[in-house]
């Protein structure tokens, strides 16, 4: 009974404000991974050109750029997978102590908040971390599967084996690289749920304007401008 009280303390606003991030983190997603064909997203303009390095790495010899590629795209992988272990850290750390959060709530409100609700809200920032962390373990992994792929494709460009190999291996780093863009997702909408320390309208704009990031670096970014100049 006096979960379901306190549970009561968040109000329409707030369970509304809590399913319309996730919401917006869902549909960005839905539509970065899945652009109009007249207007693509810098993820999909850039796995186009990843086809086009794997094509372009048959003929390449020596190999060791490419590999050096391959090993700074791993790093980055697991440099951003161990900040998230860090973050779900200090998440989990507030969560088993929420006396600072209670402190600055007095401050700013007459009207005592139970420990209950502050555990509630920061396990939404610790979903968003969580499912960041996985997203990029499994993308170090799939760029692993890609670099023993990249190994295997033999050295004459005649030879039967030589392209199926590089594209699947052109595959498999597009599989990695769309997981590696998730985590980041989930990492902005992760900073932006903290919002919902402040309230609900607090969660919701802060949602809008992580939208508004994510979007612009997508769809209207300088970057994909220079993309797009090069062509198809």
């Amino acid at each position: 009974m006096q979960l379901i009280e306190h549970l009561g303390l968040l109000g329409i606003l707030d369970w509304g404000a809590a399913a319309f991030i996730v919401l917006c983190w869902w549909g960005i997603g839905l539509m970065i991974d899945n652009p109009n064909a007249k207007r693509p997203s810098v993820t999909m303009l850039m796995s186009q050109r990843r086809r086009d390095w794997m094509k372009v790495f048959v003929t390449r010899d020596p190999r060791i750029f490419d590999s050096q590629i391959l090993s700074t795209l791993r790093q980055s992988t697991s440099f951003f997978a161990s900040t998230c272990l860090l973050a779900i850290g200090g998440v989990l750390a507030l969560v088993g102590n929420t006396d600072p959060l209670a402190g600055l709530s007095a401050e700013v409100s007459d009207m005592p908040v139970p420990v209950l609700i502050w555990q509630l809200k920061l396990a939404l920032v610790a979903l968003f971390l969580t499912n960041g962390f996985l997203k990029f373990v499994w993308a170090n992994r799939v760029f692993g599967y890609c670099a023993v792929i990249m190994a295997s494709v033999p050295n004459a460009p005649d030879d039967p084996l030589s392209y199926p190999r590089a594209g699947q291996a052109a595959e498999l780093n597009i599989r990695a690289a769309i997981n590696f863009n998730r985590g980041l997702r989930s990492m902005y909408f992760a900073l932006g749920a903290l919002a919902w320390l402040l309230g609900a309208v607090a969660l919701a704009g802060a949602t809008v304007l992580v939208v508004w990031i994510v979007w612009s670096r997508e769809f209207a970014s300088i970057p994909r401008s220079i993309l797009l100049k090069e062509g198809s």
